[in-house]
């Protein structure tokens, strides 16, 4: 037993230096290219064109992303292989939709042939992308991509069948569900719902509450807000209101008030929503105390979009510079509004694996749309939601040079960086237009925590138990290795993100779980082991890869993905 002991313990040291000697020279194994290096995070240059603008954006569980954009307004940058030309968009021969390998920032073109313009999707329990409607012959589509390795695999392309859906899916939101259903909520003129897949005998469900909330000639309306409840009820937002929803039984359980202000917060006055990370440590583990709040940003006036669109000169109206949260399973909920430091239309709000919120891209003024906005924000906010004072909740982080308007995308890496790309507010490419050109680049933007001088208190996950298959309720271990000596003071949270899909502002499924850990062991001078509980059940956190990250001090690892 002594022996055995040792040679567990001696292998701990060894792993430990060696992770240590790994993580103080990572910076070395990185690929190079140029960086914005300013207070408030940094700026990194990818790709400057992937010859198609990232409108949607996906990242799968191979660290891949799925990037496209409609097909119906012309040739893109970026040519189909000769063999591939036969199955391509009756409009053109390029390629509208590529697979963007995170590690060696590579991508390749895929082939997709009914128009995804304004579409929507979800990872199914499976990792599959499930992707829904769009425009003319897409309206009606269902577009399957399955991962498989190697970007240079042809092997994995979309599948696609154009006439599963009941109704036409334009400006649609997608959320998986509990029973690993996704439901697909809204469009345009499309005042219903309805599921994938769907059951014998079932089509489609109205829902009175999406006509209730479009606003004549304007809409403000489309790509709603959805957020799965840990209850296992659906919120949904639309314009300036909300309800608690009962997708089972097909009933609105209770109507939120409205969120105070007057602006219109969904597309074409497009803000923005997060569910803030849900806490199961401590009485939160049991369910029935799960705290649920939602946050909604930006936005723009009522009239702000005719305004814009059909108004000669164009008059651009200042968006909105306000935020609300409201925690729904509070018996009596009130929206507690804030300010952000600027007014914000077309924002993407996307959860840091710490618990902050990134809020970045969009502009200042007018609406989503065709050359409907103008004033761009280049500057990112962070947004820290347990800040005690309100007064300090904001900060103004490095600005990109690349301005992010219409038709942009973002979403989290698994290393903790976010991709950024996208911008496209034109009818066609248009890469002459001045100040917004169509923009083909690939950026990511790297979060302070991931800046140098946190290398030493930054964990490295060596193993997690179950990854592969892990059961809801289930103990396991993750260990890991914080490399600075003397560096680890405790304060160690386990935490689980959900990969969104991400358009026109809205990251659809997007979810962070703090999970219980029960206990922190020192395994030798480096390394660690947590002992943790996994989600209660489906409810909580719906079936389905997720990113999991060990977080020191504020610093999140780099993620490892689960099966859940």
């Amino acid at each position: 037993m002594k022996e055995e002991r040792f040679k567990k313990n001696l292998y701990a040291v060894v792993l430990s230096l060696f992770f240590f000697f790994l993580c103080s020279t990572s910076d070395l194994l990185l690929p190079r290219s140029p960086l914005s290096i300013l207070a408030g995070g940094r700026w990194d240059l990818l790709q400057p064109s992937v010859g198609l603008s990232a409108m949607h954006m996906q990242l799968l569980h191979n660290n891949k992303v799925i990037i496209f954009d409609r097909t119906d307004f012309g040739p893109s940058n970026l040519s189909l292989p000769s063999q591939n030309c036969q199955n391509a968009t009756v409009f053109d021969c390029s390629a509208h939709s590529l697979l963007y390998d995170v590690a060696s920032n590579t991508f390749r073109p895929l082939t997709i042939r009914y128009d995804t313009w304004c579409s929507s999707g979800s990872l199914n329990a499976s990792g599959s992308l499930i992707q829904t409607g769009g425009y003319g012959n897409g309206e009606r589509a269902v577009r399957i991509f399955t991962p498989c390795d190697g970007v240079g695999s042809v092997s994995c392309d979309w599948v696609e069948n154009r006439a599963y859906l009941s109704s036409r899916r334009w400006y649609s939101s997608n959320q998986i569900l509990p029973d690993g259903r996704i439901i697909i909520v809204g469009g345009r003129r499309a005042f219903t719902y309805e599921f994938y897949p769907r059951n014998p005998g079932e089509s489609v469900f109205n829902l009175r509450f999406l006509a209730e909330t479009r606003d004549l000639n304007e809409e403000n309306n489309l790509y709603p807000f959805l957020h799965l409840l840990p209850d296992g009820n659906l919120f949904i937002f639309a314009n300036r209101r909300s309800i608690l929803f009962d997708f089972v039984n097909h009933r609105i359980i209770k109507e939120f008030p409205e969120i105070p202000g007057g602006d219109k917060r969904n597309y074409p006055s497009t803000g923005s929503s997060v569910l803030l990370p849900l806490l199961l440590t401590g009485e939160n583990a049991n369910q029935s105390k799960i705290t649920a709040e939602v946050m909604v940003c930006g936005g723009a006036p009522p009239g702000a979009f005719l305004k814009a669109a059909r108004t000669i000169p164009k008059i651009f109206v200042g968006g909105s510079r306000t935020c609300g949260r409201l925690k729904v399973t509070d018996p009596d909920p009130k929206w507690i509004m804030e300010l952000m430091p600027s007014p914000r239309v077309m924002p993407d709000m996307l959860l840091l694996p710490n618990g902050d919120v990134l809020i970045i891209n969009g502009a200042t003024n007018g609406t989503a749309g065709w050359e409907d906005a103008t004033n761009a924000v280049l500057n990112p906010i962070l947004y820290l939601p347990d800040e005690p004072d309100p007064t300090r909740r904001f900060e103004i982080l490095a600005p990109t040079r690349i301005p992010r308007m219409y038709h942009s995308a973002s979403l989290l890496l698994s290393d903790g960086r976010v991709l950024v790309g996208g911008s496209n507010p034109h009818k066609n490419y248009n890469f002459t237009a001045r100040p917004y050109p169509t923009e083909l680049s690939l950026e990511a933007y790297l979060p302070r925590y991931l800046d140098p001088q946190h290398t030493r208190v930054r964990p490295t996950i060596i193993t997690v138990e179950l990854a592969g298959n892990m059961m809801y309720g289930q103990a396991f271990a993750v260990t890991f290795v914080i490399p600075g000596f003397g560096m680890f003071e405790g304060g160690v949270s386990v935490r689980l993100v959900a990969p969104s899909f991400s358009t026109h502002s809205t990251a659809m499924n997007q979810r962070l779980l703090v999970l219980r850990v029960r206990r922190v062991s020192q395994l030798s001078v480096f390394a660690y082991k947590a002992d943790v509980d996994a989600p209660t059940n489906s409810y909580v956190a719906p079936p389905g890869y997720y990113m999991m990250f060990v977080v020191h001090r504020g610093i999140p690892s780099v993620a490892v993905w689960v099966k859940l």
